[in-house]
């Protein structure tokens, strides 16, 4: 297939994956210091919105990953 040709997927849910930069959605963080849940849309401040603490975690996805090992 030439460049040219080529036409970039489209879907109509979120599949996690940080190129999903539309407006409305939220992500959501833990608190490093008070271990309270925090949603983050894009362009928020990234400060906890209990303790102010900057330092946040992201969630680890409910979703099965494997990887095959040689």
């Amino acid at each position: 297939m030439s460049r040219e040709a080529y036409v970039a997927p489209t879907s109509a849910f979120n599949t996690g994956s940080t190129l999903d930069t539309a407006p409305g959605l939220t992500t959501q963080y833990i608190c490093g210091d008070c271990n309270q849940k925090v949603l983050l849309k894009q362009g928020d401040p990234i400060r906890c919105k209990e303790c102010g603490h900057r330092i946040l975690y992201k969630e680890r996805t409910k979703r099965m990953v494997q990887f095959e090992a040689r």
